[in-house]
């Protein structure tokens, strides 16, 4: 059972994993996909992905892992903020919880490709231009299968913002910041979804998610939490 009176160690290993996440997330989004996805050209893609296949399998892998991971660091914020308010901190896990849920579901897509590839009979079947075109779309069903899991994200964010500004065992502006990641995530995949012109300008405003969701991390790594001031809301909420 995690001691509430003793959560230091708690937030280190939160900012920890959460660093994990945020690097894994980038590296899987850019090193990965990044380089193998020629945007527009479908015949690329495929191609990449036939050479670099143990490359797009790693990925995967390593996408699952920070999933994984995402389930202590929800148990820990939920740990580190029931204090101000029990029933947000639920509120917010569960909105963080069906993010996971829906961005796992989300990584069959990527595994489909895989599939089709390692059997040349769907080729025949198909036809390459047919085939190309049909991998290349499960790509792109697989962007919007992300921007969707974010939406749930975005309202956790909203959330877990509002918790950590009322904490006062933690900074004010790391609450502001994920206030204004949680809007930018919405503000994002609802462009998406709604006015898809205006995407390419929201896109811009993930920065500032990831420049909120870094430096809570490394917050709870360096710093952590004030426990004199936690004491006196953990006492109070009691």
């Amino acid at each position: 059972m995690i001691n509430k009176t003793s959560p230091q160690t708690y937030a280190r290993i939160c900012g920890i994993l959460y660093l994990i996440i945020i690097i894994a997330g980038i590296l899987g989004q850019i090193l990965v996909r990044g380089s193998l996805i020629t945007t527009g050209d479908a015949a690329s893609t495929v191609n990449n992905l036939a050479t670099s296949s143990s490359l797009w399998r790693v990925g995967i892998a390593g996408d699952l892992l920070m999933h994984v991971f995402d389930i202590p660091v929800m148990l820990i914020l939920y740990v580190l903020l029931k204090p101000v308010n029990k029933y947000l901190a639920i509120l917010g896990v569960l909105f963080n919880m069906i993010q996971t849920a829906v961005l796992v579901a989300n990584k069959s897509i990527l595994i489909i490709p895989l599939i089709l590839l390692g059997n040349p009979e769907y080729v025949e079947a198909f036809g390459t231009i047919q085939f190309n075109a049909m991998i290349y779309l499960l790509t792109e069903i697989h962007d919007y299968g992300f921007i969707l899991g974010l939406i749930f994200f975005g309202f956790a964010c909203l959330i877990y913002g509002y918790l950590i500004f009322w904490s006062g065992y933690l900074p004010k502006i790391l609450g502001i910041m994920l206030i204004v990641a949680g809007l930018s995530y919405l503000a994002n995949s609802f462009t998406l979804i709604l006015i898809p012109k205006y995407y390419e300008i929201v896109f811009l405003f993930l920065v500032l998610c990831l420049i909120a969701e870094l430096s809570l991390s490394l917050w709870l790594i360096c710093k952590g939490v004030n426990i004199s001031k936690w004491n006196v809301v953990s006492l109070s909420g009691e």
